[in-house]
């Protein structure tokens, strides 16, 4: 029987034989809680929230932790119900309970019978700190933030290869987009190494958007504690995200995760499988969009056709009745011709009454012609008369020349001795020049 000592007694007793006891494993898990029991409970511990989650029973599962270990809790409803606030991964907390084991599992656990915040866990608040310095340099701006393409030539999904969340979002585009291509770029998603896998996986993305012709990213993981997501709260990634030359669709979680990548991201995701399903159209959509512009156009097509048949219509019924169409021309030329003798006899009147009116006039203007003329004459006669040198001659004044007819019009140019004529009024008179005098 093994109630026949007390805990203490039975992890201690030796066998009879000298050998160590032989236990059931139920036997020694109930030992090891007694013994647990006896010598910490109850416990006070404090650390940091990890994976904490809600059941629809009301009772909450989470970890403990600290730099150095873990431990697994369970809150019952009745605890949890009197919290006042709501716990979160990465928050530093105090708790008081009972520490066991879970016997099914054969795992430590501390059963929580309260809890109270202790301030913030390390982890949580770099997160904070590092958050408040992007969003102070601008990096969260919903200003920079780039549409989704509507129709991508090609999806890229930067993870894990052996990530669940990648089994989801291939279903999920194979489902909505069979159509679009999918290129993966593998890179860890937990780990020292994750954050600078995925600062290469984006920018190899971005080196090869040209051939890849990748229009949109999905960074993607499945949930997990925060300590498993920290890579996505990696600085340097946070600005790759932002250099990225295609818009970038961030699903790291679950919906209650947040990572500083969501905030960087151009469209945050709750899921990876709902950042699949932003990012491409079910492909019924495109079908029946397609279909009602193929009957439209086909409306169209119908109309015109019809348009252009009662066209051909009425033409035929003109040309198998040419006739009318003869009359028609008749009439029409008839009324030109008429419009064309109407004009040519009031152009012809209007000639009749210029010349008769230019007629009547003409002798008074040849008259009013010839006096001015006459005028001018006159005029000019007189002007003629001034300039005559007959008119200067005849007040005295002599014209001299030498004997070949060149006039001297200077006392230089002469010489004593030298023949001179001089022209007067009524005649000529052959001089010699005697002496020569400057005035």
């Amino acid at each position: 029987m093994v109630d026949a000592y007390s805990s203490r007694e039975r992890l201690q007793a030796p066998s009879s034989a000298g050998a160590s006891r032989i236990w059931p494993v139920g036997s020694l898990l109930r030992a090891i809680a007694e013994s647990l029991e006896d010598r910490f409970n109850p416990v006070a511990v404090q650390g940091e929230l990890s994976g904490f989650s809600r059941a629809s029973s009301g009772h909450c599962y989470f970890s403990l932790k600290d730099d150095q270990g873990q431990v697994r809790c369970a809150m019952f409803r009745r605890a949890a119900g009197l919290l006042d606030f709501s716990p979160r991964d990465g928050q530093l907390v105090e708790l008081r309970g009972r520490l066991g084991v879970y016997e099914p599992r054969g795992e430590l656990q501390l059963v929580v019978e309260s809890m109270q915040q202790a301030g913030q866990g390390s982890l949580f608040e770099q997160f904070l700190q590092l958050k408040t310095r992007l969003d102070a340099e601008g990096l969260f701006s919903s200003a920079r933030k780039r549409p989704l393409p509507i129709m991508p030539r090609a999806i890229g999904v930067v993870t894990s290869l052996g990530a669940a969340a990648l089994h989801d979002v291939v279903t999920a585009l194979q489902r909505r987009a069979p159509h679009i291509p999918v290129v993966i770029y593998p890179a860890s998603v937990q780990g020292l190494q994750a954050a600078g896998e995925l600062r290469s996986a984006l920018l190899k993305a971005a080196e090869r958007q040209a051939i890849d012709q990748v229009d949109v990213l999905l960074l993607v993981r499945g949930g997990g504690a925060m300590e498993d997501l920290w890579a996505f709260n990696d600085e340097l990634l946070a600005r790759t995200i932002i250099a990225t030359p295609m818009p970038v669709v961030c699903g790291v979680g679950h919906e209650t995760d947040f990572t500083i990548a969501d905030f960087c991201a151009d469209v945050r995701a709750p899921t990876p499988t709902a950042a699949a399903e932003l990012c491409a159209q079910p492909q019924t959509s495109w079908l029946v969009a397609l279909e009602q512009f193929f009957s439209r156009l086909q409306n169209g097509v119908d109309r015109q056709m019809q348009a252009a048949n009662q066209r051909l219509d009425r033409a035929a019924a003109r040309a198998s009745q040419p006739s009318h169409l003869i009359t028609r021309q008749h009439g029409r030329l008839g009324g030109i011709a008429q419009s064309l003798g109407h004009a040519m006899q009031l152009a012809l009147g209007q000639e009749k009454h210029r010349l008769e009116t230019q007629g009547s006039d003409l002798p008074k203007v040849l008259a009013a012609r010839l006096i001015n003329s006459r005028h001018r004459l006159e005029r000019a006669q007189l002007r003629l008369d001034m300039l005559d040198p007959h008119l200067v001659l005849q007040r005295g004044y002599a014209w001299l020349a030498d004997l070949e007819g060149h006039a001297i019009t200077s006392v230089k140019t002469t010489h004593p001795g030298q023949p001179v004529r001089a022209t007067l009024a009524d005649g000529q008179v052959d001089l010699t020049v005697s002496t020569r005098r400057l005035i």
